[in-house]
């Protein structure tokens, strides 16, 4: 009879891939912060999960465009954008053309991302 250890029996689960979110600020010139995520979260997702206030008035929907962030570097790992999307962005104040809505935007590679002012939203 032989008997099997825990480590013998356990399968392994995959692991999700994890990627680099660097993040800059407008209220915080040359601060810059590096955060990792599973692939597939939505910056959005991203910047409440560590503790990074980005507005979502409608609550990450695609109602609204306080989630508004601008694409430094990386727009390649993102979706494209859908048509809600776009019209919800023409709503944004400070719009680019590498604006995106952080609640739409499931990242699929490194990005570098710029946060406008949130002041706006924030009552400050």
């Amino acid at each position: 009879m032989t008997h099997s250890t825990a480590s013998e029996s356990k399968v392994s689960a995959p692991t999700t891939p994890r990627h680099k979110v660097t993040l800059h600020f407008y209220n915080s010139p040359g601060e810059e912060r590096v955060i990792e995520v599973d692939e597939g979260t939505t910056i959005l997702e991203a910047c409440m999960e560590n503790a990074i206030r980005l507005q979502h008035n409608c609550g990450g929907v695609c109602a609204c465009s306080t989630c508004h962030v601008i694409i430094e570097e990386g727009m390649e790992n993102l979706p494209e954008m859908t048509d809600e999307e776009e019209e919800q962005l023409d709503e944004a104040v400070g719009l680019t053309l590498k604006s995106r809505l952080g609640c739409q935007c499931r990242i699929y590679g490194d990005i570098t991302v710029f946060i406008p002012d949130q002041s706006i939203y924030l009552g400050h």
